[in-house]
């Protein structure tokens, strides 16, 4: 691979190759249709992202997942030590007829980057690549500090190998800290700093009442499954989006005084997610600091989808044999899933809904939370301020779940998720994108926090 011109190890590197490299990576992975959710080109892309990694001079070794392989990588010698977590593997495209470019070629347009995994994570790991890069030609192609690199391609189906592999490896994976696979910038330009994320547990709910559809005449007769989900989905929370199961609450951790404190620098979300997504209103009429509050220290439970019964053009009098729910619960640190399972399970039977089963789907997360204070954060804290020339917006939580808990659990780390994203970057959905100025800010940022890092 063609590096960039280096620039003198006594100062700063015009980082505008290494951006620039970091672009044409970044357009290499997003061909690569790494989709877990359907087993598409997952080996092909831990060999692209391997390739990447050892020409700047890791070592990389490769572990077998139950999805995808696992990429471990080591460079680099100092008394620090960073662990940085990323995964190669991206949602599906569908529904691909809503992009505006193709969703597999990384498109410039308009000041931004298009392409699925632009942002979420293929974009995320380039720019962090390209700032080791910048920090190896500052200091005459060595790293001064050592870097462990957790490389997963099964994130985006819940990780399900990812707990047990950092178990087993705790010893190689020994870190004074972790920077974690994702992060944005406001609108206004200021870094947005996340210190832990929620739980997750996903669910489908389904009911039977029949071998085969009836005519909806029957429905004098016989119970719909559909009314039947529809109960048990309008049991579970009240119009407030406060869930309503017993015991759902009980073992939830309260925020510290320095978690709330946290909460006072955060800017209104809600305009920014009315302009890009049309949101029409949040639940309770909920003021800013509400919508904050809840985003860090509230557990949610959302219906992501319900089925059965007819639905193409016109009428069709029939009353369905079954019918499924799709759900997830998002989880706060100190809620077990496996006791939210029973625990629904318990509610359902207590409504009269025994008959509605519960179908557990991809693997459940622990919530994670990083202490505010910890001198690692406070490190990437110091740095954001360099890079960016403004105060980081911190959340103790981001809204979203991943396989923090493990790394927090077993190796003891600190994690810090600082990243490209951007509010309107349309992660998951049709036409993901990252802003170039935020790209090219990432690298900064990376390039500044490695060498604070180094000098510790």
């Amino acid at each position: 691979m063609t590096q960039p011109d280096r620039a003198p190890s006594d100062s700063a590197p015009d980082l505008t190759p290494f951006t620039e490299q970091g672009k044409r990576d970044l357009a290499v992975l997003v061909a690569l249709e790494s989709v877990s959710a359907q087993g598409r080109m997952l080996p092909e892309t831990a060999d692209a992202v391997t390739r990447l990694l050892e020409a700047e001079g890791f070592t990389v070794q490769r572990f077998p997942g139950q999805v995808a392989p696992i990429l471990l990588a080591e460079a680099g010698e100092g008394p620090r030590t960073l662990l940085i977590y990323n995964h190669y593997d991206v949602q599906p495209e569908t529904p691909s007829e809503l992009w505006n470019t193709p969703p597999f070629v990384l498109t410039e347009a308009n000041g931004r980057l298009y392409g699925r995994g632009a942002s979420d994570d293929k974009g995320e790991l380039v720019s962090r690549l390209a700032a080791v890069r910048a920090v190896k030609a500052r200091h005459g192609g060595t790293l001064p500090l050592k870097i462990k690199w957790l490389i997963e391609g099964e994130e985006e189906v819940g990780s399900p190998s990812l707990a047990g592999f950092v178990a087993e490896h705790t010893a190689d994976l020994q870190a004074d800290g972790c920077w974690w696979e994702f992060g944005s910038v406001s609108e206004d330009g200021r870094p947005v700093v996340s210190l832990g994320l929620k739980g997750i547990v996903c669910l489908e709910l389904r009911c039977a009442v029949a071998d085969s559809d009836l005519h909806s005449s029957l429905g004098a007769v016989i119970d719909n499954p559909l009314y039947r989900l529809s109960r048990a989905i309008a049991s579970m929370r009240d119009d407030s989006g406060r869930v309503s199961i017993p015991g759902f609450y009980d073992s939830v951790r309260p925020p510290s005084g320095a978690d709330l404190k946290a909460l006072e620098s955060l800017p209104d979300a809600r305009p920014p997610l009315q302009e890009s997504y049309g949101v029409r209103g949040f639940l309770g009429n909920a003021d800013a600091h509400e919508v904050s509050r809840r985003s860090n220290f509230e557990p949610a439970l959302n219906v992501n989808g319900f089925h059965g019964g007819y639905g193409d053009a016109g009428s069709k009098t029939v009353l369905p044999a079954s019918g499924f729910a799709k759900i997830d619960f998002r989880l706060v640190p100190d809620q077990d899933p496996a006791e939210v399972v029973r625990l629904l399970r318990a509610h359902l039977d207590a409504q009269g809904l025994s008959d509605v089963e519960i179908v557990e789907l991809e693997s459940h997360e622990h919530a994670a939370r990083s202490d505010v204070a910890h001198p690692f954060v406070q490190t990437a804290l110091a740095a954001a301020r360099e890079s960016y020339g403004q105060e980081p917006i911190i959340h103790p939580s981001a809204g979203g779940s991943g396989p923090m808990h493990s790394f927090i659990e077993h190796l003891g780390v600190a994690c810090v998720a600082m990243g490209i994203g951007n509010v309107g970057g349309r992660v998951h959905a049709p036409n993901e994108n990252i802003r170039v100025e935020d790209f090219a800010s990432g690298v900064k940022f990376g390039v500044a926090f490695l060498e604070a890092l180094s000098r510790e």
